[in-house]
């Protein structure tokens, strides 16, 4: 059977990112020696030879096209250029770290000694920097994540199948009680290329209430938000049960979306999206940590929503 042929922007793609982006442990090299002042020293804390790290280094400079390492009796010194690379790679190795801590947690460990359900938004942009830090405070801890909707946070808290729960919304779901760990504001987007983009005056309500949108699913935080803005009004274009798969709808111009701020900085910031202005309404709302009514947190549970609270 002849193979399929791959799809353009696809794995040819991705490979070639691959190949023009270093790998992390160069990147951790980089930021060893931008820290210590010594390629010596960075290569004893990663735990290579000094040999191999100037091969890494050297390596690096010719698959970027650029010197990054001034090295001399005195030590090493980074150039102009990798001043640059080393912010652009701390970001890097710093998504990398919240990505491992999600990923960790998605997987489950039988040996889970606190579970935690969330909803989308907070899974995806809050939580990996809050399991980062409850990391370094409790080392051993396993932890466990299910992620949903509020709705299905708060099914799996009463149903003893979490310890401590995150949702956004108005209020918290019945039979939780809840803490405020932070404020997030909704906004109207849409694809530069959609009407709106060029629009002058804000967005009235009931513009917003007569046109069809690209929805989370009913039971979200974020559709009670806006169902509550509008008075049950939100007419769905698409109703979809993820934030990626709205904003991916909303870059491919298939109509205005309504998201969390958490979610849209590199879009916006890009530009493939346009934050549209409200005239009337306000679509704000909060964060909340929740558990079962009377079961305040204990042990890691504790600790994590302790952090929360002090890091947001």
């Amino acid at each position: 059977m002849a193979e399929e042929p791959q799809s353009a922007g696809g794995t040819a793609q991705e490979a070639g990112i691959a190949h023009r982006v270093p790998d992390l442990g160069a990147l951790e090299l980089l930021l060893a020696v931008a820290r210590l002042g010594s390629l010596g020293r960075a290569a004893r804390e990663v735990g290579i030879t000094q040999p191999a790290a100037s091969s890494r280094i050297r390596s690096m400079e010719r698959q970027l096209g650029v010197a990054l390492v001034d090295r001399s009796p005195r030590g090493s010194r980074l150039t102009d250029a990798g001043v640059l690379v080393t912010d652009w790679a701390r970001r890097i190795v710093e998504a990398a770290e919240a990505f491992d801590a999600g990923a960790q947690a998605l997987r489950g460990r039988r040996d889970s000694r606190l579970r935690v359900a969330a909803s989308m938004t907070i899974a995806e942009y809050l939580l990996p920097g809050w399991l980062i830090a409850l990391r370094a405070q409790r080392p051993d801890t396993a932890v466990s994540l299910l992620a949903g909707n509020s709705a299905a946070v708060a099914e799996r808290l009463l149903a003893d199948e979490a310890d401590l729960g995150f949702v956004e919304g108005l209020a918290a779901p019945a039979g939780l009680d809840s803490v405020v760990i932070a404020h997030d504001d909704l906004i109207v987007v849409v694809a530069p290329s959609h009407p709106w983009a060029r629009r002058r005056a804000p967005l009235a309500a009931s513009e917003l209430a007569a046109t069809p949108l690209i929805l989370r699913e009913k039971g979200s935080g974020t559709r009670q938000v806006l169902d509550a803005a509008l008075g049950g009004l939100a007419l769905p274009l698409l109703e979809l049960s993820s934030t990626t798969a709205v904003k991916a709808a909303a870059v491919s111009g298939a109509g205005p979306a309504v998201l969390s701020e958490l979610a849209l900085g590199e879009e916006l910031s890009s530009h493939r999206l346009v934050g549209i202005p409200l005239a009337d309404v306000r679509l704000h709302r909060s964060l909340r940590a929740v558990w079962p009514t009377g079961h305040r947190p204990t042990g890691p549970a504790r600790d994590l929503l302790t952090l929360t609270r002090s890091r947001a």
